[in-house]
This record gives structure tokens, C-alpha cells and sequence, in this order.
């Protein structure tokens, strides 16, 4: 198998990198983090003139046909700069269901205002009881005359005060399938009977939690013909855990660039640091977990199509070895700076921070060496 760019691909990561590092400097990011909405307008419609907001949408809708390898060499970029804005809930997790499970005319009512720029969605699945577990859902939509009945409660949507449209998932009571299957509903941000309670995320970037008290609906407001989501929510989800990694590896590689050249130029005892042995053990430890990671993300990111045992296998395998690897390139990285390293000036805390944030998105490593555990014994013949 080739696993070079092509050179299409290389022309993307290098107007990524180009971007992302005379937009994103220590300053905005740290307006960001004071900002109430949490990223730019003005950054996000770049990211729509510059079309990585249709990257992976379908031609057909206005989108460039891209798959999950070119979304992991713009999101490695991304965790180089520390973007905050609300990429992975819109795009990553919002269009592809949307794709996946919408009829033709919500595709087409959606998918090219996403890709243009003009509409922003978010993914409410988890919620409190379910300790990851996709399938465990306890929010409601009871059919009623005039369309559907929403009541339950959502927690840490990404991005989810920023949306314009949510996509929340709810066990589907009515007359027309098995009772108890997922539905994926569309509801607007203003809809009565929706409160959102947001928050500052670690690292960077928000997210929020959502209330639905009895909130009506019309009929158009399921995606699709209502058959059970949870493969598609699988599916979405393991893809955006391929996307998060690239993310984590742009940061560990940030942090390692960022090291190297401090441990150069700090003196300790009339000499740099990187001429202690010691250190360059530590630096080149730290560069194999980035190159370790880095392989588990793409590997993640070419099996997002694949049969779905393979498909999950590979992404809890990526998502539960990065997040070892980031805390270890992240630890490292701090003491390595000695004081230095939690002050404010150097970002190397708020990188750190992003790490930490990453390794408990959809699970953390312990939860996923299980999940990928349970899986090899599901892929072995009785």
C-alpha cells in the first residue's frame, strides 16, 4: 500500500500550515480564550472561502468529495495552532450524519449551506448514565399529531452553543417500528423547550450541556425513514476519533519542535541541556510516541470505511494509544521546561491542557484498550 500524499493532498497540508500559522499566533489565541463565543467569525468564514468546510461533503452538494485522510491533514494542522474553532461538531460529526442518515431533500436542504458556511450543527448523543457507551440512550421523542415530543438532557456537546441546527439522538416511541430504537432529530437552537447551558472546554474552544422539556418538533425533523441511528452514530464517531488524533499529533509534535529548541538554547551549568544524554534519550523517546501516534491516526483514517469490526477496531486502537502516548509527550514536555513550562508565555500548559481534553473525548485510553479487547474476541471464530 502507498501511503504517500498524492499531490493534491500535499498542496492542502501545506496551505493548512501556511494558514494556520500567520492566523494563529499566541495572541489570538489567548483572545480566544477570553472570547465568549470561543472562536472567529471571521476565521470561519476563511475556512469556507478556502473550502475545507465542504472538504468532505458530496459533490452533488456542493462539497469537494474528500475523505477521512485529507480531514486528518487539516486537523493535524489544526491542533499545531490550537484552533478553536467548531470544525470536528460541524463538519467531522454535523454533515456526516446528515450524509449518512438524512433523506435527499434534508441533504440538500443542509449539506451546501455547511459547506458554504452559513450553517453550523453539533452532535448531542452523550449523556450522563452512559459512561461512553453509544448505545445507551435515555432521552424520548414520542410521536404525536403534529410531529415529535422531545424531553431528556444531553451532556458536553461540543460546540453546541455556536450551532445552528443540533442533531439529538433519542429512543423513538411511536406506531411504525420496534419500540426503543435510536432517532436522530434535528432541532434549532431556538426551539422552544431547548435550554443551553455552555461552558469554556480545556484547552480551548466550548461546549455545552442541553435540557429538552417536552420540546415539540414537526414530522421533517427525524433524519431519514427513522430506522435504528446507532450504526451511523458508531460510524460518526469513530470517524471523529480518527480526526481528533491527527488533531493530538500536531499538538505532540508542537510540544516536541517546541523542546528541541528550548532544551538547544537553555544553558545549565555552561551548557545546553540537549548536550545532557539524558535529555536526548527523553527527546528521542518523545519523537518515537509522536511517530507512533502519527501512524495510529492514519491508520484510523483509512479504515473509517471499512467494515465496521475493522472500522472500530482501528479507531479505539488509535484513540486509546494516542492518548497514552500525548500524556507522556505532554508530561515530558513540562518537566523538560522545568518552571517554565506552566507559565503562560510559553503555551506549553494550554497544549498540554488540549491533550488531557483529547484523551477523555468519547472515552479515554482505558476505556478504549477495553472496547478494542472486546472487539479481537468478537473477530475470533467460536
Amino acid at each position: 500500500m502507498d501511503l504517500n500524499l498524492s499531490d493534491e493532498q500535499k498542496l492542502l497540508r501545506e496551505s493548512v500550515e501556511r494558514f494556520v500559522a500567520g492566523s494563529y499566533d499566541a495572541d489570538h489565541r489567548r483572545k480566544m480564550a477570553n472570547d465568549p463565543l470561543g472562536y472567529s467569525p471571521a476565521v470561519w468564514k476563511q475556512f469556507a472561502e478556502l473550502g475545507w468546510l465542504a472538504l468532505p461533503i458530496p459533490e452533488e452538494f456542493d462539497g469537494l468529495g474528500g475523505g477521512a485522510v485529507e480531514i486528518g491533514i487539516l486537523m493535524e494542522a489544526f491542533g499545531r495552532g490550537l484552533v478553536s474553532e467548531p470544525y470536528v461538531a460541524t463538519v467531522v460529526l454535523g454533515a456526516a450524519l446528515i450524509d449518512r442518515c438524512g433523506s435527499a431533500a434534508q441533504k440538500q436542504a443542509i449539506l451546501p449551506k455547511v459547506a458554504d458556511g452559513s450553517l453550523k450543527l453539533a452532535f448531542a448523543h452523550s449523556e450522563r448514565a452512559a459512561r461512553f457507551d453509544l448505545a445507551k440512550v435515555a432521552a424520548t421523542a414520542n410521536k404525536t399529531a403534529q410531529g415529535w415530543r422531545l424531553a431528556g438532557s444531553k451532556i458536553a456537546v461540543l460546540d453546541g452553543h455556536a450551532a445552528d441546527e443540533i442533531i439529538v439522538s433519542a429512543l423513538i416511541h411511536d406506531h411504525h417500528g420496534p419500540s426503543g430504537r435510536i432517532g436522530l432529530f434535528l432541532v434549532r437552537a431556538t426551539a422552544p423547550g431547548l435550554s443551553i447551558s455552555d461552558y469554556q472546554r480545556l484547552g480551548g474552544g466550548r461546549a455545552c450541556n442541553i435540557e429538552l422539556s417536552g420540546a415539540e418538533l414537526p414530522e421533517d425533523a427525524l433524519l431519514g425513514d427513522g430506522h435504528d441511528a446507532l450504526p451511523a452514530i458508531e460510524w460518526a464517531v469513530d470517524r471523529a476519533m480518527a480526526a481528533l488524533g491527527a488533531e493530538a499529533v500536531g499538538i505532540m509534535q508542537t510540544l516536541l519542535d517546541t523542546t528541541l529548541e528550548y532544551t538547544k538554547i537553555r544553558k545549565q551549568f555552561g551548557r545546553p541541556l540537549s548536550a545532557n544524554q539524558v535529555i536526548r534519550h527523553r527527546l528521542a523517546d518523545m519523537a518515537m510516541q509522536v511517530d507512533e501516534s502519527r501512524s495510529m491516526a492514519l491508520r484510523a483514517a483509512l479504515k473509517v470505511e471499512s467494515p465496521p469490526l475493522d472500522r472500530a477496531r482501528a479507531a479505539s486502537g488509535a484513540k486509546a494509544k494516542i492518548g497514552k502516548c500525548a500524556r507522556f509527550v505532554g508530561e515530558q514536555s513540562i518537566q523538560l521546561h522545568g518552571g517554565m513550562g506552566v507559565t503562560e508565555e510559553l503555551e506549553v500548559g494550554a497544549y498540554f491542557k488540549r491533550l488531557v481534553a483529547f484523551d477523555t473525548l468519547f472515552g479515554g485510553s482505558a476505556h478504549h484498550y477495553a472496547r478494542h479487547a472486546q472487539l479481537g474476541r468478537t473477530s475470533v471464530p467460536a
